[in-house]
């Protein structure tokens, strides 16, 4: 895997870029945007997303066809538009090249997570999960990362392995695909909620108290659709929810702490050109959730912020008002307490 393309040119991909460029890889960046795509090719920075990162090595495209040559693809668009970007690289993708799913939610509608959204529409690709706690800042300026890559394919997970790490981006291998990518999509949905409560001023006890019971909510959803509580425990999962509930580098957290503030949604979204993609998630997170019969009574409170028009203070109101039940490892997880 000597030649690798990523497909999406925003921060994360540009951030992946870069990194694929520092461990010796012949990099392909495939932009939307045909500016960014000159921005790159006449001195090597990308004009809309992270600007001052040096892209030494990385080749823009606006072409997809021209990514049709690569070992790899690492697919780094939004989660609403992955299933559109597939069908417009399905006539160009050859019968088992991998594809690196690197976008995190659930598709709106269908309720389908990313590798399943993939399967159906490149049904030849090698499928794989890349997800964890990332900023792309830290990522494209080389700081220390530790992230999850999932890969039902053990053999192909080795050689994506040996291909995108550094000693300063480390993959950690895993067979658990649903595991990893649930936890990427639902941990942007607790984000919201983390930030809300900050937003609100009620504290840091009722963060720690969201963020995990949170990841309770995040395990059941996991394991119910097939993956596993332990990889839930782990950096895709966990370990993502406590960077992006937590940091006001988070777009979900931020937009929570927003909207804490008395901020409307569309106010903050008219001033982002990034994608939140808690927004959506929450309603699909929900939706999924509902169709599985699984309680995600955090998820829930922040899909009606988003998409109900429920009050904040409502909303928090109703989630103290709820029965006492039993934690992890004493009777029935979720039992109430009489």
């Amino acid at each position: 895997m000597e030649k690798i393309a990523v497909i999406g040119a925003g921060a994360w991909g540009t951030a992946l870029a870069a990194t694929l460029s520092r461990a010796g890889r012949s990099v392909l960046l495939w932009a939307h945007e045909p500016e960014v795509a000159a921005g790159i090719a006449a001195n090597g920075r990308n004009p809309l997303f992270l600007p001052d990162i040096l892209l030494n090595g990385v080749t823009a495209v606006t072409d997809l066809a021209l990514t049709a040559d690569a070992d790899a693809l690492l697919l780094v668009t939004p989660a609403q538009f992955l299933r559109a970007l597939c069908r417009r690289l399905r006539p160009h993708w050859p019968e088992g090249r991998p594809a690196v799913i690197c976008a995190k939610g659930i598709e709106t509608g269908s309720l389908r997570t990313m590798s399943e959204v993939v399967a159906e529409e490149l049904p030849q690709a090698a499928l794989a999960v890349l997800s964890g706690p990332t900023f792309a800042i830290e990522v494209a300026s080389g700081l220390p990362t530790a992230i999850t890559l999932a890969a039902s394919d053990t053999e192909m997970g080795h050689r994506l392995v040996r291909a995108i790490g550094t000693a300063s981006f480390r993959p950690y291998l895993t067979d658990d695909v649903i595991g990893a990518e649930l936890g990427g999509a639902v941990k942007n949905v607790l984000a919201i909620a983390c930030g809300v409560v900050e937003g609100r001023g009620l504290g840091d006890n009722a963060r720690a108290a969201l963020i995990t019971r949170g990841l309770a909510e995040l395990t059941r959803l996991a394991v119910a659709k097939g993956g596993r509580a332990v990889t839930c425990m782990g950096l895709s999962g966990l370990g993502d929810l406590i960077l992006t509930a937590s940091s006001p580098q988070s777009r979900n957290y931020s937009l929570g702490y927003a909207l804490g503030q008395g901020q409307s949604l569309a106010a903050v979204l008219a001033t982002r050109r990034s994608v939140t993609e808690g927004v959506a998630s929450a309603a699909s997170v929900v939706g999924l959730a509902e169709k599985m019969s699984i309680e995600m009574p955090i998820a829930s409170a922040v899909k009606g912020l988003l998409h109900d028009g429920a009050d904040i203070d409502q909303t928090i109101e109703g989630l103290l008002a709820r029965p006492f039940t039993a934690e992890l490892g004493f009777g029935r997880p979720g039992a109430r307490v009489t």
